[in-house]
This record gives C-alpha cells, sequence and structure tokens, in this order.
C-alpha cells in the first residue's frame, strides 16, 4: 500500500474519473438533446483519412514549434477552447465537406493545451517522449468493441508502449522532422487508429440536421473538453508514476476503479 500525501490520493482519483468514466458520446447527447450513434460507418474513409492527417498535423507541431516560447508561454485552457470552437463553428457552416480541413486545425490547437497541461504537471517539453506522450493523449477516451470492463488507460498505453519506444529511439537518433520513418507511421497510425473513434462520434453529430455554425462550435468545444480531460488524466498519472514507480500507480490505480480505496 501506497504512502500517499492527501494531494497525491486526491489526484489519483481525480485522474482515474477522467481517464475511464467520461463519455463523449454523453457530452454529445447532452448538447444536442438526442442519442448520438456511436460510428459513422457510411464515410469510414473520411474519417479515416481525416483522422490520420490529424495526427501527422500534431507530430509536426510536436517537431517543429513545440519550443522553449511554449515552454514559457502562460496557459490558457479557456483560450483553446474559444480557438477549437471558432473552428467547429467554421466547419459546422461549411458542414461534412470541412472535416479534413477542420480536423487538423481542431487537433493542433488541442495539441498546444495538451502541452499546457503536461507543462503544468511538471513535464519538460523539450524532451522527446513528453512531446510523444502529448500526441499519446489523442489515442485515449475511445473505447473499442470488447474493451468493456477493462482498465482503458493501461490497456492503450500497453498497445502503444513498444510503438512509442521505437520512435523514441529513433527521434533520438535521427530528430524528429522525418514523419515517413517506419518508426513514426506505425506510431502515428496507432494512435489515429484509435484516434477515429472519437471523430467519428464527432462527425456522427455534426451530421444531424439543422446543426449548423453554433452546433459546430458547441460539438468542437466538448471535443477540446474531453482531450484536456484526458491529458489531464494522463499527466497526472505521469506525475505520480514518477515519484511512486510505474508498478505502483498502476495497482493503485486499479485499486480507485474497483471501488477497494
Amino acid at each position: 500500500m501506497i504512502n500517499f500525501s492527501p494531494k497525491d490520493s486526491k489526484d489519483l482519483k481525480q485522474a482515474v474519473a477522467l481517464l475511464e468514466n467520461k463519455s463523449f458520446i454523453i457530452r454529445l447527447t447532452n448538447i444536442i438533446g438526442k442519442p448520438v450513434e456511436a460510428g459513422f460507418r457510411y464515410l469510414p474513409s473520411v474519417v479515416h483519412k481525416a483522422a490520420k492527417m490529424a495526427i501527422y498535423s500534431a507530430y509536426n507541431l510536436a517537431a517543429v514549434t513545440l519550443d522553449e516560447r511554449d515552454i514559457c508561454r502562460k496557459s490558457s485552457d479557456m483560450m483553446h477552447k474559444v480557438f477549437t470552437a471558432a473552428s467547429g463553428m467554421a466547419g459546422g457552416f461549411i458542414g461534412l465537406p470541412a472535416i479534413p480541413i477542420e480536423l487538423p486545425i481542431t487537433t493542433v490547437l488541442m495539441l498546444r493545451s495538451i502541452a499546457d497541461i503536461a507543462r503544468k504537471e511538471g513535464e519538460n517539453i523539450r524532451d522527446v517522449r513528453t512531446r510523444l506522450a502529448c500526441i499519446e493523449v489523442f489515442a485515449l477516451g475511445g473505447r473499442e468493441a470488447g474493451e468493456a470492463g477493462e482498465v482503458i488507460y493501461y490497456a492503450v498505453r500497453r498497445g502503444l508502449a513498444q510503438a512509442v519506444s521505437e520512435a523514441a529511439e529513433y527521434i533520438a537518433a535521427k530528430g524528429m522532422a522525418d514523419e515517413a520513418a517506419p518508426a513514426l507511421v506505425r506510431l502515428i497510425t496507432q494512435i489515429a487508429s484509435r484516434f477515429e473513434i472519437i471523430v467519428s462520434e464527432k462527425i456522427a453529430a455534426e451530421a444531424l440536421p439543422v446543426i449548423g455554425a453554433i452546433g459546430g462550435g458547441l460539438i468542437n468545444l466538448a471535443f477540446t473538453n474531453h482531450f484536456q480531460d484526458m491529458a489531464k488524466g494522463h499527466f497526472i498519472i505521469r506525475r505520480l508514476e514518477r515519484a511512486y514507480g510505474e508498478e505502483a500507480i498502476q495497482q493503485a490505480y486499479k485499486e480507485v476503479l474497483s471501488g477497494k480505496c
């Protein structure tokens, strides 16, 4: 049993709640006032291409412009929400044809917010693994078929662990710029495949009749809130792992989830 400080114990419980109990579908239903079907099955190629393009855009931002200026810049979750809501309003006004343009813009804006959250939890944005951990957030928050009952957060991290390690080794040797390197393609593809789950839910909501610009903005606000929550939970857990050890925190996480503590 870990002897947590009161703050760390509270933070662990908050992280578990954020990472395991938040449903993007429920957020969308509350906004729209009617159930949203999970998935957007009649446009799978659009969802796949848009999600992958968005993760590539996030990687390019992490490679090029998450620099010292970002490290010193004051954090503002609300500012990022305003920008992504504006992007969603533009997309909602144009409709589904805007998805390949709007989604990468929104994802890049969200990455800046995720980097801010990482920095607040003591991460060094200059570090390659921190930058990859920021992109990793986009793989969190969506449940695939057959995953009910699992500890989803750690299941996703285990699934990405080898790809993250290979990408980090490649970047340490060659730098972050070459997005076409096999190690980076594998990581981006894996993250994009999970990001598609949430993207398909977002697109399904935007496809409803009479969503319009305001609806598109509200959906993007929920989208941003969702991934900000995932980032907060993710980087709280990483901070606790640095302090208490990965295995100890994983066991404590399971105990919180099962209601044992």
